[in-house]
């Protein structure tokens, strides 16, 4: 209203790239912030909503969901007897596409027939060559398909999708190894290749034989008698070729296919500037003093960091300790650390990342908003958040109606939390209580929790392990959606010996779907952030055998403290819900029941909608049974003492006002750089930011605050002009889970009928059908934002 969810390579994207190949190409979740992602939660914390104090990137999100999340819709058939088409059985395994593509080069890994993706042996040297050659092969396709091209199903949409999947696959394995297995000889191999993709892709986009022929299908006497879904492939279709230039005339559209081509290298240069100023910072410390306060987790992170920086001798107890900008580091010197100093210096490296010396984002920014505002003004759009509204539920007016609500509900609850920790920190003798500063907030607001609610985050590490996470997550889909979910790690070459491969089957034991879990931070190669991204979609036309479903194959990332010697990765409550999060994302992939492949699973959503089944997920995290059922004392087995439960849900609103308006102040000020500013006019990027931070900071940022050159949600993300999507999504999802709490969560008939009607709609509808309709489906009505508000605590404001 956190899959990518990202999705990272999903997530990654571009909201307005030709529906067919971009819709698939970056169809990532969270952040989210992303590669690419959609869904996803995306990024680091400024990407993905929930790496900071409880506020939700991801990415999508984001994976970059950078993910995208987008439903999917029943089976359905086009009926029209001129549209004909079969449909078929569930097949075992997925496969990437029909056949390989011919002649290989080398057996390159990229142009091989597969199950699934050879991640284990892609390496920098095949990405060259085997795109090329996938290109040639895709154009060669590209233009027998123009030139027998036919108002059908069978001569149109067909071939139509196994040219788009191909390069949706094979470009997805590159993409999605640059954001968790990054080097320098992989990004070059990328930014080689990548020009010649997006011409491609444009060059696909702006078909005017494809263009011709949807249209002949819509003004065809067959139309009404066509399905939902295959409806909505022609309409998104349609949209997506104008949106992509193709009604622009020769001199017009060189212009626009050079402004696609500058904004995707420019995105590109400005994830690569984070990941590398993010990694850039190293603070070696010593003497245990300096980091007086940090607990055990964070201390054997920094220590284990040092080991793997050389320090061979360094241990959590002696040192030396490495502090880095990655998302549990930074976030344990925010909230943990007592050398006020040292949060300042970490704080200020943080809010400044890319923004300096050669790995200044600032210019690339204001050169991606300049081509923006272009690209609008050439499809005749007053500004590109116009542009961004013609693929979402909502419009540019809209979406502000609904930030003003929230902003006007959050304040006064944020005023407030302000003078709390004020006064806290002045009864604790914090000779910094009168003059509070943005490394202050975190550390003092995390002790006033601890306080109030007597709830220390880092003790309750030792009741969420990572496998018992997993396992009641797996119960908790069992429950609500009837799947059963098996560990399957050997069947699938993974890209780290840390993921995990699973298998996911129906009530009957038939196989729907699969998927790879990426949980732990790796700073050196590893984007920052949670995310999903498919790696496959279902799809009738694409099954192995000609007669069956090729299944959905999907990969959620996330970035939790690892493993430190004995111990299993022990996570924060945040990062169970970060996991929740992706895991909805993933779920909208792999449940639907679209065979159409073009708006099956996590296809052909309005953005604004992706991230519902994602944050409705994380809302059984603070449901009783499902909560008491995953916090197990990974040593002894002991449940999470009740009262410790009560105190979790009782500090759920904690705060709920401040974190509100963090999200709110990233939205409106998207939408204030996609509307109201002026490349190269009076006010700068920065000043954009500080005008609308006096609506939606407490406190105002510090004037080197430059975070927006880390704002990889929409500068190199699916979010632009779009980010309000989190906030419109999350009214969605609240929205949704009041229906379970309306039937009764303690009746577990009625959750089990409830999450039935939710796999039926939301899970399995989606983009076969407007996003909208799909929530009334399951909802009986329009959404409502009165359920977001009271599980904020912030109903009353609102009133």
């Amino acid at each position: 209203m956190k899959a990518a969810s990202a999705i990272p390579k999903r997530r990654i994207l571009g909201a307005l790239l030709p529906i067919i190949v971009n819709t698939l190409l970056v169809s990532r979740i969270s952040v989210t912030q992303s590669v690419n992602p959609l869904l996803k939660r995306t990024p680091p914390p400024l990407l993905s909503p929930k790496q900071f104090p409880k506020s939700s990137p991801c990415h999508l999100c984001s994976s970059s969901f950078s993910s995208f999340c987008l439903p999917a819709l029943h089976r359905s058939t086009c009926t029209a007897p001129w549209l004909s088409h079969s449909c078929s059985s569930l097949s075992s395994l997925p496969m990437a596409a029909t056949s390989p593509v011919e002649p290989p080069i080398e057996a390159n890994p990229l142009l091989l027939d597969f199950e699934f993706p050879p991640f284990d042996v892609v390496e920098a040297k095949h990405v060259s060559p085997g795109i090329r050659a996938l290109l040639k092969k895709l154009e060669d396709d590209l233009v027998e398909l123009e030139r027998k091209v036919e108002p059908s199903w069978p001569k149109l949409v067909e071939p139509l999708e196994k040219i788009v999947d191909r390069l949706t696959v094979v470009w997805g394995i590159v993409n999605h190894l640059k954001a968790v297995k990054d080097s320098p000889e992989l990004r070059s191999a990328i930014e080689e290749v990548q020009p010649e993709k997006v011409k491609f892709q444009l060059r696909l986009g702006q078909s005017k034989a494809i263009y011709n022929a949807f249209k002949a299908i819509q003004e065809s006497p067959g139309w009404q008698s066509l399905s939902d879904a295959c409806k909505r492939i022609v309409e998104l279709q349609l949209r997506e070729a104008i949106l992509n230039g193709v009604s622009l005339e020769d001199d017009k559209r060189d212009q626009f296919n050079k402004i696609e081509q500058e904004l995707e290298r420019l995105s590109q240069k400005f994830d690569e500037n984070v990941l590398d100023a993010t990694k850039k910072f190293e603070k070696l410390i010593m003497d245990k003093k300096e980091i007086e306060g940090l607990p055990a987790t964070a201390l054997g992170l920094a220590a284990q960091t040092a080991v793997s920086k050389g320090y061979e001798n360094a241990n959590a107890e002696n040192g030396p300790w490495i502090i880095t900008l990655d998302g549990p580091s930074f976030m344990s010197i925010m909230q943990h650390a007592r050398n006020r100093s040292l949060r300042e210096e970490v704080y200020r490296a943080y809010v400044t990342r890319a923004s300096n010396g050669d790995l200044d984002n600032t210019a690339i920014i204001d050169q991606i908003l300049k081509l923006r505002l272009e690209k609008a003004k050439l499809l005749n759009y007053n500004n590109y958040a116009e542009v961004s509204m013609a693929t979402k539920m909502a419009t540019v007016e809209k979406a502000e109606e609904l930030l003003e609500k929230l902003r006007s509900a959050s304040w006064n609850a944020s005023v407030q939390d302000m003078n709390d920790i004020r006064s806290f920190a002045k009864n604790q003798g914090a000779v910094e209580a009168d003059d509070l500063s943005h490394w202050d907030v975190n550390f003092w607001s995390e002790r006033l929790r601890e306080s109030k609610f007597d709830i220390n985050e880092e003790e309750l590490r030792p009741f969420f392990s990572l496998p018992k996470i997993m396992d009641g997550l797996f119960n908790l889909a069992n429950t609500l959606f009837g799947i059963e979910v098996e560990k399957a790690d050997g069947l699938a070459p993974v890209w780290n010996n840390d993921v995990r491969f699973y298998h996911v089957k129906d009530s009957s034991g038939s196989p729907i779907a699969y998927f790879y879990f990426d949980p732990y931070t790796r700073p050196s190669e590893k984007r920052g952030g949670a995310w999903m991204d498919e790696v496959v979609g279902r799809s009738r036309v694409l099954s192995r055998d000609g007669s069956s479903v090729r299944l959905p194959v999907a990969h959620m990332v996330c970035n939790q403290s690892p493993p430190v010697g004995n111990k299993p990765s022990l996570m924060t409550f945040r990062e169970v819900e970060t996991v929740f999060h992706e895991f909805g994302h993933a779920l909208q992939h792999m449940l639907t029941k679209e065979d159409e492949g073009l708006v099956a699973g996590i296809r052909g959503i309005e953005w604004d909608a992706v991230e519902l089944p994602s944050q409705f997920m994380e809302n059984w995290c603070y449901h009783r049974d499902t909560l008491m059922a995953i916090a197990k004392h990974y040593e002894t087995g002991e449940s999470l003492p009740e009262e410790v439960y009560l105190k979790l849900v009782a500090a759920r609103t904690f705060r709920a006002g401040s974190l509100s308006l963090r999200q709110l102040r990233f939205a409106n000020l998207d939408l204030e750089l996609h509307t109201k500013y002026v490349p190269g006019g009076s006010e700068s990027i920065y000043d954009i930011d500080r005008r609308v931070s006096e609506r939606t900071q407490v406190i105002p940022p510090l004037p080197e605050d430059k975070f927006l050159c880390g704002f990889s949600h929409i500068f190199a993300g699916g979010y632009a002009a779009g980010y309000y999507s989190y906030k419109w999504a999350e009214v969605l999802s609240a929205d949704a889970f009041s229906a379970f709490e309306d039937a009764g969560l303690d009746d577990s008939k009625a959750v089990k009928e409830t999450g039935h009607k939710f796999r039926e709609t939301i899970l399995a509808l989606g983009g076969g059908k407007a996003p909208l309709e799909v929530f009334v489906e399951f909802r009986g009505r329009e959404p409502s934002p009165e359920a977001l508000l009271r599980h904020n605590g912030l109903l009353s404001a609102s009133a």
